[in-house]
C-alpha cells in the first residue's frame, strides 16, 4: 500500500479505525508500530513518543504525525494545541522530521541569493509563475539586508512537465542561474535548455514534507512559514521563532 492510500485511512472516522485486541493486550510502543505496519507495510521507519495527554501516544512516520491511544485502541489525525503556550505541538513534532530532510538537501542544487553577513537561512520552495513568488523575488535586496539568505527549491505547481517545470530546468541549466531565473520571474521566457538537474527531485521532496502552495519556506531547524511574509516581516517573525526556541 502506498503512503497515499495510508493518509486515506487515516482520514476515516476514528470508529472505524479500532485496532486488534491483541494490540490491546500488548499496550506497548513495539505494540503501536505493529499497528501501523499492518495498516501499511511499506512505513519501516515508525517513531512512537509520548504526549502532554495521558494515555495518547504520538506516532511519526514519514513527515507525517499522527496519534494513537495506549490502549491501542482509537487513532486520531489532526493538530494538537498548547492553548496556554499557543503552540502547535502537532507542527513541532512535523519540524524535527522536516529538519531532518532539509539538512540532507545538497546545496550546490539551490539557487541562492544571500547577503554578505547572512542572520538566517531559509529554504523556499518555488514556482517561477506564481505571482506572490514573483513578488517575494522583487523584494529579494530588502531581504538580503535584512540579513536574510533565500535559498530556492523547485516547485512547480502545475506538475512535472508543466510550462513552470521547462521554465525552471532552463533557468536552472544557465550559465547564470541568478539572472536567468531572475529573469523568468520578470515574466520572461527564459532561453530553452536542458541538462542533469534537480527540479523533479525537489518538486517530489516538496510534496514530501506537505508543501501544497507557494511561496513555502523553511526555517534551518524545519519550521514552515506557507505564503508570502515582507522582508522586514520576515525577519520579526524569524527574531521571535529564535527567541522562543531559546
Amino acid at each position: 500500500m502506498k503512503h497515499s492510500k495510508l493518509i486515506n485511512i487515516f482520514t476515516l472516522t476514528i470508529a472505524s479505525l479500532v485496532l486488534s485486541s491483541s494490540v490491546i493486550a500488548k499496550d506497548s510502543y513495539e505494540a503501536v508500530r505493529d499497528a501501523v505496519k499492518k495498516l501499511s507495510p511499506a512505513i519501516t521507519d515508525i517513531a512512537v513518543n509520548e504526549t502532554p495527554i495521558e494515555g495518547l501516544l504520538e506516532v511519526q512516520f514519514d513527515t507525517e504525525v499522527v496519534y494513537i491511544s495506549a490502549d491501542g485502541k482509537y487513532l486520531l489525525q489532526g493538530s494538537m494545541y498548547n492553548l496556554e503556550t499557543r503552540e502547535d505541538l502537532t507542527d513541532n513534532a512535523k519540524s524535527g522530521v522536516r529538519m531532518k530532510l532539509i539538512k540532507q538537501i545538497d546545496v550546490s542544487k539551490q539557487i541562492a541569493f544571500a547577503p554578505e553577513k547572512t542572520d538566517y537561512d531559509v529554504v523556499i520552495f518555488t514556482d517561477i509563475d506564481c505571482g506572490y513568488c514573483r513578488k517575494l523575488h522583487d523584494q529579494m535586496a530588502e531581504y538580503n539586508s535584512e540579513g536574510i539568505g533565500i535559498h530556492y527549491m523547485a516547485f512547480p505547481r502545475a506538475g512535472i512537465g508543466s510550462e513552470s517545470y521547462t521554465k525552471y530546468v532552463s533557468a536552472w541549466c544557465a550559465d547564470d542561474q541568478q539572472a536567468a531565473l531572475t529573469n523568468a520571474k520578470a515574466g520572461n521566457t527564459p532561453a530553452p535548455k536542458v541538462c542533469d538537474n534537480p527540479v523533479k527531485d525537489q518538486y517530489e521532496l516538496g510534496m514530501k514534507i506537505g508543501v501544497t502552495g507557494t511561496p513555502a519556506m523553511f526555517t534551518e531547524d524545519g519550521k514552515m512559514i506557507p505564503g508570502y511574509v515582507p522582508p522586514k516581516k520576515l525577519r520579526e517573525r524569524l527574531d521571535a521563532m529564535t527567541a522562543g526556541s531559546k
